[in-house]
């Protein structure tokens, strides 16, 4: 490989050069951006297409002389109309979907920076880092931390069951990332020993996911999951979701079949069938209402059992630990059906009897919440079966097996919609990232300027994500089970025993394996 680096542009007002950085592939050319290096787009693996579509990644092509770093690699397949937002960058367009983003504020190898890897959420079926929420500046600035975003195949190409293929493509395409963090991130100026996996909703069920992953063992030494879905598939269940899948496209789920159809062209299958998984609800029991055809299977081999089950026998003990949820979480999903306040005694009955734990589930949530609406039942099941529960389960489960873990929850209700919105799912991003106008921002805090109460909560969410990636101490004691001490993120943030009890005493034991077929 040969390098060239004479006369380098200059970006902005700085009379600096801009930074250069040699990888394993070749040298790369970033921007100096408001104070920070960043370098966008940069290949992790080779494009997975051709002979290597639905395989393992492999390792990236190397080039010759400088690639300029300048703009986000395309998203992988998915349904681009799901990408929108305020201030949504230009999509691009090609095969390189599996690539990597840097924002550091020094590529200096010698700093040894602590390393804050972001794993995007969106049900497993769609996400994309250019997301203009996900812009990591104010974290890598605030913390004086190196963050590294990247892409990984959702959907058909990254999750769905396929004959001849590995499972859990998306999460071997992560592995693959922390690989490449792992091998290059010191020249990016970042401490390879201490790097922190960060992600939401489908990021969290992911990084859960990497816990139990004997093949990413040691590429990362501590852990924040927000908002972990408990949603995890069963090889039976994941099989007969890709019959299902590929039927759509009057074919079978092999590699030959699926791989007749272009990968833009492929996401219509999963597309068709989320419209109408409530069909399948007598064989796909609680999986069928989340209309996400697309989950982590635990297949034996890539994902040899549960999350829960492997971080209770120790399988993450070295891993520090922060989990935790939102108070109103599927708060977000009735608003966005246009069903707040609409939900009827019998659409909640039938919420409590399919999702509720044990044979007397309804009855036992009726008698928690005595004075609780139908809408009321109908949200706080909903929300504890899909990531309340599943959060402080993984916490339980990892004390248990000997490890440590914080948990939070946040209760700050958002701005939008007149606060009807609540602590719903999503509001952690925009408050983490400080990008209220980008993406999921732009309608929890309605396009307004954010209060000085959301400014100060939010650098608050930056200070205890970033001071654990340093220290492994977020600024509040490790969840026991006796004093179950949590960190509440309000106004007034405070710590106390878990708030949730009435949901905690449930779900007290229930066990989040993997979704069967039934």
């Amino acid at each position: 490989m040969t390098t060239t680096e004479s006369h380098p542009p200059t970006d902005g007002p700085s009379d600096q050069p801009a930074p250069v950085v040699r990888t394993t592939a070749g040298a790369v050319r970033g921007r100096r951006e408001e104070g920070l290096a960043v370098f966008r787009g940069i290949p992790f693996a080779a494009p997975p297409v051709g002979e290597a579509r639905f395989m393992a990644p492999r390792p990236a092509h190397a080039w010759d002389g400088i690639r300029d770093a300048y703009a986000f690699g395309p998203p992988p397949p998915q349904d681009l109309g799901n990408l929108g937002g305020p201030g949504l960058l230009d999509v691009p367009e090609g095969d390189e979907w599996l690539t990597a983003n840097v924002w550091t504020p020094e590529p200096d190898p010698a700093a040894r920076r602590p390393v804050m890897v972001w794993i995007y959420g969106g049900a497993y079926k769609l996400g994309h880092t250019g997301s203009p929420g996900y812009d990591a500046r104010h974290i890598a600035a605030d913390g004086d931390v190196v963050v590294v975003s990247l892409n990984y195949r959702v959907g058909m190409e990254g999750f769905a069951f396929i004959e001849g293929a590995p499972a859990n493509r998306g999460l071997l395409d992560q592995v693959a990332a922390l690989e490449w963090v792992r091998d290059n991130i010191e020249a990016f100026g970042g401490d390879p020993d201490r790097v922190t996996v960060f992600g939401e909703s489908a990021g969290a069920g992911s990084i859960a996911s990497l816990l139990a992953m004997e093949r990413a063992t040691g590429l990362f030494r501590r852990a924040i999951a927000q908002s972990v879905p408990g949603t995890f598939f069963s090889g039976e269940l994941a099989r007969d979701i890709g019959l299902a899948l590929a039927a759509e496209l009057g074919l079978r789920p092999t590699v030959a079949d699926l791989s007749t159809i272009a990968p833009r062209r492929l996401t219509s299958a999963g597309e068709t069938l989320s419209a109408k998984m409530l069909q399948y609800i007598d064989r796909w029991g609680q999986a069928a209402p989340t209309v996400t055809p697309f989950s982590p299977v635990v297949d034996g081999e890539v994902l040899p059992t549960s999350p829960y089950q492997a971080l209770a026998a120790g399988s993450a003990k070295d891993v520090e630990l922060v989990v935790g949820h939102n108070r109103d979480e599927y708060r977000l999903f009735i608003a966005m059906a246009g069903r707040l306040g609409q939900i009827t005694d019998e659409q909640a009955t039938s919420a409590l009897r399919l999702f509720a734990p044990g044979p007397d589930g309804e009855q036992a949530y009726r008698a928690a919440f005595p004075d609780a609406s139908p809408g009321e039942l109908y949200e706080r099941v909903q929300t504890d079966w899909l990531f309340n529960m599943p959060s402080l389960h993984l916490a339980e489960a990892q004390t248990a097996g000997g490890g440590r873990a914080h948990v939070y929850e946040l209760t700050w209700p958002a701005p939008g919609s007149g606060g009807a919105l609540g602590a719903c799912h999503g509001l952690d991003i925009p408050l983490l990232f400080g990008t209220y106008r980008a993406d999921l921002g732009a309608l929890l805090f309605a396009g307004a300027e954010p209060s000085a109460e959301a400014e100060a909560l939010s650098s608050r969410f930056r200070a205890s994500w970033t001071s654990f990636a340093r220290t492994g101490d977020p600024g509040w004691p490790a969840y026991d089970g006796t004093e179950r001490l949590v960190q509440v993120l309000d106004a007034e943030p405070v710590v106390r025993a878990y708030p949730e009890e009435a949901s905690r005493r449930l779900w007290e034991g229930y066990d989040f394996s993997a979704l069967p077929l039934l």
